[in-house]
C-alpha cells in the first residue's frame, strides 16, 4: 500500500466554488475510478487557500491508471470547463508526493 498527498493552491476568491466543485463532483467521480480519499484539510492565508488531501492506493500502477481514467472522464472535463468559465482559474498550482511506508513505520511510539 502507498499513499499520495496532494496539495492544491487556490486563489482566495475561488475558495467556495473550488471546495463545492471538489465535494460535489471531483470526489464523486474519483470514487468511480477507485480513488480512496483518506482525509481532506484546508490551510488558509490571505494569499491563497491550500487544499490538501491524502489518497490510499494498492500500488503505483493502480494510482497512475486511476488518474489517467479520471482525467479522461468526459463528465469531469465538462465540469472543469463550465466552472472555469464561470469563476476563472481554480488551481494556481499542485504539489504531489507519493508516500511509501518504511519497514519500521508500524511500530512508531511503541515502548521497548
Amino acid at each position: 500500500m502507498i499513499n499520495q498527498l496532494r496539495i492544491y493552491t487556490v486563489p482566495p476568491h475561488n475558495r467556495g466554488p473550488f471546495l463545492d466543485r471538489f465535494r460535489d463532483h471531483a470526489a464523486r467521480i474519483m470514487g468511480t475510478y477507485g480513488f480512496r480519499i483518506q482525509a481532506m484539510w484546508t490551510s488558509e492565508t490571505d494569499e491563497a487557500l491550500k487544499f490538501v488531501y491524502l489518497l490510499a492506493w494498492d500500488s503505483e500502477t493502480q494510482m497512475k491508471d486511476a488518474w489517467a481514467a479520471f482525467m479522461a472522464d468526459q463528465e469531469w472535463k465538462d465540469i472543469k470547463v463550465a466552472t472555469s468559465a464561470e469563476h476563472g482559474d481554480f488551481v494556481l498550482g499542485i504539489e504531489e508526493m507519493v508516500l511509501t511506508p518504511t519497514d519500521f513505520s508500524n511500530g512508531i511510539g511503541d515502548s521497548a
